[in-house]
C-alpha cells in the first residue's frame, strides 16, 4: 500500500505541475479516477470533455454527465461522429488512430476556448501490452497520459478508486462499440445499434463484463466467469437467442475463452497489417 500511495502522490504532483487540463472523459474506471484526482488538485482549472457518437452508448454518456454534476466539475459534450471520418467505416487496423485523432482535435478546441493549457487522457500501464494505435494520436497531438506517467495499472486504479469512494471502482471495462467488429468488417450506424441493443439486453439480464462481437449474421458473446454461470440457465439462453434474432442476428454463439481485452487483435499479426513502426510508436 505504501508503494501505491507513493504512485498516487506522484500523479498528484504531475497534475499540479500541468496547471490546467481538459480530461478526455468517458465515464470509465480510468478517466473517472483521473478526472476526480485532477479536480482535487487543480479545482476549476480542470474540465471534462466527453464525445457523443453512435459508438458511445447513451447509458455511458448519462453516467458521465451525472458524475460531473455531482462532483461540480465543468463538463463539455462535443459531437464526434466517427463514421464521418474518411476511411473509418471501412474499419482499417488503424481505426482507433483515426477516431482518437478526430477526438483530440475537438477536445483541444474546447480546451483553447476555455483557456485550458493541456489535454489529458486516461490510458494506464496495462494498455502497453496490447495494440493501441490510438496512442499514436496521443503522441502526435501532445496529449498527456498522467496515469501512465505515474506507472499505475488498472488494478491499482481500481484500488485507489475504491479508497476514494468512486462508484466506478468495480465498473466493468468498456471500449467503444466499434471495437466489436473484426478489422475489415465495415462499420455502420445500423450495425452499431445492433451491438448496443444486444449488449444492453445482456447487461439488463445481469451480465457485467461482456462483449458482443459482430461477425455478419453471427453474434459472438464474450462473457466473464460470472457470465458463463448465467449462460448455464437454459431459459436465459433461449431469451438471449430470441432477442438477438429480433435485433437482426441469425446465429448466436458463446466464445469458449470468454471475455478478454483486445480479442479482435489476436489475429491481427496473421493479417500482416501491423507495421514495425506502429508497434514501436504505440509502445514508446
Amino acid at each position: 500500500m505504501l508503494e501505491l500511495h507513493k504512485k498516487h502522490e506522484q500523479l498528484k504532483e504531475y497534475l499540479r505541475g500541468l496547471g490546467s487540463i481538459a480530461v478526455a472523459f468517458s465515464g470509465g474506471v480510468d478517466s473517472t479516477f483521473l478526472l476526480k484526482t485532477a479536480h482535487e488538485v487543480l479545482g476549476d482549472n480542470v474540465i471534462a470533455v466527453t464525445a457523443r457518437s453512435c459508438s458511445y452508448p447513451e447509458r455511458e454518456l448519462n453516467e458521465a454527465v451525472d458524475f460531473c454534476k455531482k462532483q461540480g466539475i465543468r463538463h463539455f459534450i462535443c459531437d464526434s461522429e466517427e463514421l464521418g471520418i474518411d476511411g473509418f467505416s471501412e474499419n482499417p487496423t488503424n481505426r482507433c488512430y483515426l477516431c482518437k485523432n478526430e477526438l483530440f482535435n475537438k477536445i483541444w478546441a474546447v480546451a483553447h476556448e476555455q483557456g485550458i493549457e493541456h489535454v489529458a487522457e486516461g490510458s494506464n500501464m496495462d494498455d502497453e501490452s496490447d495494440y493501441r494505435p490510438g496512442h499514436i494520436a496521443v503522441k502526435e497531438q501532445g496529449v498527456k497520459s498522467p496515469l501512465r506517467h505515474a506507472k499505475l495499472t488498472k488494478g491499482e486504479i481500481r484500488d485507489l478508486s475504491k479508497g476514494m469512494g468512486l462508484p466506478t471502482w468495480d465498473k466493468q471495462s468498456f471500449a467503444c462499440l466499434s471495437s466489436r467488429f473484426p478489422y475489415g468488417e465495415s462499420i455502420t450506424a445500423e450495425r452499431l445499434a445492433m451491438i448496443d441493443r444486444a449488449e444492453q439486453f445482456l447487461i439488463d439480464a445481469g451480465f457485467r463484463q461482456v462483449r458482443v462481437r459482430y461477425h455478419g449474421d453471427l453474434a459472438r458473446i464474450e462473457a466473464d466467469r460470472d457470465g458463463f454461470r448465467l449462460l448455464e440457465d437454459e431459459g436465459l439462453r433461449e431469451r438471449i437467442y430470441d432477442e438477438f434474432r429480433r435485433i437482426g442476428f441469425a446465429y448466436v454463439a458463446s466464445d469458449l475463452l470468454g471475455y478478454r481485452t483486445g480479442s479482435m487483435n489476436e489475429v491481427i499479426a496473421e493479417m500482416g497489417q501491423l507495421s514495425e513502426y506502429n508497434v514501436r510508436i504505440v509502445r514508446e
